[in-house]
C-alpha cells in the first residue's frame, strides 16, 4: 500500500504540474492571438479561440491518460498498450467499466487516477467557462465603448 500511495503521490503531482502548465500556455495563446476577439464580427476568431482552447485541454487530458498508461505498463500490471489506454482513459474519466483490473498491490493507483481525472476535467471545464465568459465580456465592453463615442 505504501508503494501505491508513493507511485500514485508522484503521479498526481507530476499530471498537475502539466495542467497547470498547460492551461497556462493556452493563456498565453490566447492573449497571443485573441487581439480584436470582442470586436463583433469575429465570431470566426472566437470559435477559433474556443476551439484551439477545446482541443489543448484534450490533448493535456490525453497525455495525462498516457502518462498513467504507461505507469500501468511499467508496473507490469496491464499486458498491451491498447488496453493501458483504455483502462486509464476510462478510470481517469471515471467510468470505470470494470472489466480490466489491477492487481490487489496496484489498484489504489487506479482510485487516485480516477479522483485526479475528476479534478482535472473540472478544473478544465471551469477554464473553459472562463474563457467564454472573458470572450462576451470583451464583447459587451466593445459595444459599450461604441454606445459612448456615439454619446448614447
Amino acid at each position: 500500500m505504501i508503494a501505491a500511495l508513493a507511485v500514485s503521490g508522484v503521479m498526481i503531482v507530476l499530471v498537475l504540474a502539466i495542467h497547470l502548465v498547460g492551461l497556462g500556455a493556452l493563456l498565453v495563446m490566447i492573449r497571443w492571438r485573441g487581439d480584436g476577439a470582442g470586436e463583433p464580427g469575429h465570431r470566426l476568431l472566437q470559435a477559433g479561440l474556443i476551439l484551439a482552447v477545446v482541443l489543448g485541454v484534450l490533448a493535456l487530458h490525453g497525455i495525462e491518460i498516457w502518462l498513467f498508461a504507461g505507469l500501468y505498463r511499467l508496473l507490469g500490471e496491464i499486458g498491451t498498450l491498447e488496453e493501458a489506454l483504455y483502462f486509464s482513459a476510462s478510470t481517469f474519466s471515471t467510468l470505470g467499466y470494470g472489466d480490466v483490473v489491477l492487481s490487489a498491490n496496484w489498484r489504489l493507483v487506479a482510485a487516485m487516477e480516477g479522483i485526479t481525472g475528476f479534478l482535472l476535467i473540472g478544473w478544465s471545464t471551469a477554464f473553459l467557462v472562463s474563457v467564454v465568459g472573458r470572450l462576451r465580456a470583451l464583447e459587451a465592453a466593445w459595444f459599450d465603448s461604441m454606445d459612448r463615442e456615439r454619446g448614447d
